[in-house]
């Protein structure tokens, strides 16, 4: 092999520092070659390391009577009685989706779909939380087709159906769009697989596709920066393979069924580096590797090449000696490379050979574990200040009110997401009982009576304005959308998307952040199972907006006592839980009709939202409402909209509040508040539980006609259902039109 003379500048363009080299010099006691300077700078990256984001993740709560595993392993387990367990986890592909937008967000979706069923479980769904640019831009349209058709594109292929979702639009993800992949599997308790090298002597084998040279740094990609020059790093970029994949899922799951593996880890991020370190450090063993043997899809790949490739559909599996040629045979059967490339040791290093030549040989620990961790500085933004001084008393209300609302309505970030959802198969494996559209998701649970509710959720307009608030709400939210249909909050996996953490004031929005959502989870009992961070999402040194995205997973006991958000009978009437509330800070009216972002957001009472959570899951176990939908993003006037359209059943609302600005009842975000529907003789038992629980009551209206009439104060908003659902449904579809 060619000698690479190592200089300042060879590290450097790995992402190390001078400080993390000569660190590095002390801790081996040597100077490191070339591919141990590869397999650090990885390691090390912030992408691998969370370097920045260590301290404050350890204040996050991640126990309970519910959890199964937590932070630590490839994804988190949440118990769901009957021996079953629900497996999740949510991770970002950002970066790689800025440069090439269908196979970066195609690979993050397998990517996450590997993380779950290395854990023993069946993927059963997807989920996804997306952010761009304004749709009036050419580049942004480009990007945002190209993500959907890459999610569609590989979900679709594995047969597990993308049931949930959410797109948020602002200007602030222009060149740096969000693209966080969620799945969720189910698993037996007998079945649960750790990522763990245990057993001197055992074979480590690489199984699934070919390497090649695809993906290489891909890490450090993540661990900057975008900028002008960020095209040129398209072939850091992973290309997938769905169908492999496929065939992947059921091999693994054959081989854990028949017990041959004793631990497996997907080869994500830093590739085989990152496997084969976490695998061995979990285990205080080490693990002896000839990457000579490795299966090669391009000639002439150097043992750097094969151990920092991001190839995609493969697997590191420990296997006893015994036992692997049963292995070989299962993968056979499923036309996949099953090689051995190396034997777990007692010596606790990763050793890497190739051929009669060791390469690299570091203790595992050191790459998985003893990463620099950065005591980042932090500083409160000026902006916060400037931005919450603004006042409702500031804002001249629109001369006219139906035209507002109208345009709200027709809002992106408000309007209707079936031009994304319905590329989606949300109906294979016929488990779906409720569809894309509502406030979560539900998959059953076959063979029983249970099913799983899934939500993906996060205001970043909220968390840009009030950071402490925004996180607290985004838990409080997703929980809320869950308890929409009747399902008990579990757990929550997150994607924390942030820009430089090195920039004192990003880092205090992090902090602030995770502040709120620890505060949220403990209140409502949802612990944190596992996630990722993603930093510097940043384009030429613009951050986006902090979005901490919130996967949420409940579970309700009989999904025969499920509630939607669409309005069901002619007759029933319309309810208030919850104030009326009067925030508009951060608010999308305040964004679409004056073109300003200026305010405090919405403030969450954790008392009051975890009464109304359980208000609605005790109303829904005994059938007393028929529809519930969370009140959020366009306020009651949107929220009322929507259940309208849901249901094709027009409404009359009648709404009198002296004293109160029309708009401010309009439109206002503030949390803890669902529209529901009920007969009128269910009327006095859904007030008396709701007092229960210190939930206010107000009725609005009644269901029934063609037509969707709102009075507020001297203000009234009728609009023909059908001409409602038009504005609604067209959207995104018109913009998204080829021009």
């Amino acid at each position: 092999m060619k000698t690479i003379n190592i200089d300042s500048k060879v590290w450097r363009e790995m992402g190390l520092s001078d400080a993390d080299y000569q660190r590095i010099c002390q801790l081996l006691g040597r100077q490191p070659s070339y591919e141990e300077i590869g397999i650090f700078s990885v390691m090390w990256s912030e992408h691998c390391s969370y370097k920045h984001s260590k301290p404050e993740l350890r204040k996050l709560p991640t126990s309970g009577q519910q959890v199964i595993q937590g932070p630590g392993e490839n994804a988190g387990i949440v118990d769901i009685g009957d021996n079953q367990a629900i497996v999740f986890k949510m991770e970002s592909h950002n970066h790689p989706s800025a440069i090439e937008p269908y196979q970066g967000a195609a690979t993050g979706v397998g990517g996450i779909v590997r993380d779950v069923f290395t854990m023993g479980a069946r993927p059963i769904a997807l989920l996804n939380s997306l952010r761009f640019g304004q749709l009036d831009d050419a580049h942004v349209r480009y990007l945002f087709s190209g993500v959907v058709a890459g999610i569609a594109g590989y979900g679709n292929c594995l047969g597990i159906p993308t049931v949930a979702g959410e797109v948020f639009f602002d200007n602030s993800y222009r060149g740096n769009p969000l693209v966080n992949a969620m799945c969720v599997g189910l698993v037996n308790h007998q079945d649960i697989r750790l990522g763990a090298a245990s057993g001197v002597g055992n074979a480590v084998m690489l199984i699934g596709a070919k390497t090649g040279r695809d993906g290489i740094h891909g890490a450090t990609f993540a661990s900057e920066e975008l900028s002008d020059e960020s095209e040129s790093k398209r072939p850091s970029v992973q290309v997938g393979d769905p169908f492999m994949e496929k065939l992947l899922i059921e091999a693994c799951l054959e081989l854990i069924a028949a017990g041959v593996v004793v631990g497996m880890q997907d080869l994500g991020a830093a590739g085989l580096t990152s496997s084969s370190s976490e695998m061995a450090s979990r285990e205080n063993n080490g693990i002896d590797l000839d990457v000579s043997k490795v299966p090669l899809r391009e000639s002439g790949m150097t043992p750097y090449e094969i151990m920092l490739s991001e190839s995609q559909e493969r697997m590191l599996v420990i296997v006893e000696p015994d036992r692997i040629e049963e292995v070989k045979a299962i993968l056979t059967k499923w036309g996949l490379d099953a090689t051995v490339v190396g034997r777990v040791t007692d010596d606790g290093h990763l050793r890497v050979r190739y051929q009669d030549q060791v390469v690299a040989d570091i203790p595992a620990t050191l790459l998985a574990d003893e990463a620099p961790v950065v005591e980042a500085e932090f500083k409160r933004p000026a902006y916060l200040d400037s931005k919450q001084k603004w006042q409702v008393e500031d804002l001249a209300q629109p001369g006219d009110l139906v035209q507002a609302f109208i345009d709200v309505l027709k809002s992106p970030n408000v309007a209707s997401k079936e031009w994304v959802y319905r590329q989606y198969d949300h109906m294979v494996r016929t488990n779906t009982v409720v569809l894309p559209g509502s406030d979560a998701a539900v998959i059953r649970i076959k063979g029983t009576t249970k099913g799983v509710a899934l939500t993906a959720d996060c205001n970043p307009r909220h968390v840009y304005l009030d950071p402490y608030e925004g996180g607290k709400a985004a838990v409080a939210e997703a929980a809320r959308n869950v308890a929409c249909t009747g399902a008990s909050p579990l757990a929550i996996t997150n994607c924390l998307n942030f820009g430089n953490p090195e920039k004192p004031e990003i880092f205090y929005t992090f902090k602030e952040a995770l502040r709120g959502m620890g505060e949220a989870c403990s209140a409502l009992n949802t612990p944190v199972t596992g996630g990722n961070v993603s930093f510097y999402n940043e384009t030429n040194g613009q951050a986006v907006y902090p979005t901490p995205s919130i996967g949420m997973v409940g579970l309700i006991d009989n999904t025969d006592n499920m509630i939607t958000s669409g309005l069901k009978n002619t007759g029933d009437l319309i309810l208030l839980i919850g104030e009326y509330g009067h925030e508009l800070g951060g608010s999308e009216y305040l964004a679409t009709v004056h073109n300003l972002v200026a305010g405090r957001p919405p403030a969450v009472d954790l008392n009051t939202e975890k009464g109304l959570q359980q208000f609605l899951v005790t109303a829904a176990e005994q059938k007393m409402l028929n529809s519930a939908h969370d009140i959020s993003e366009g306020g009651l006037a949107c929220c009322l909209a929507e259940k309208a359209i849901a249901g094709k059943l027009g409404v009359d609302v009648n709404i009198k509040l002296s004293g109160k600005r029309s708009d401010v009842i309009l439109f206002n975000e503030s949390h803890s508040r669902v529209l529901v529907s009920c007969s009128p003789d269910r009327l006095e038992q859904v007030k008396s539980l709701a007092a229960q629980y210190g939930m206010p009551v107000y009725s609005l209206g009644t269901v029934g006609g063609d037509r969707f009439s709102l009075a507020v104060n001297d203000t009234t908003i009728e609009v023909p259902l059908v001409d409602l659902s038009r504005y609604w449904k067209e959207a995104i579809a018109c913009c998204m039109k080829p021009s």
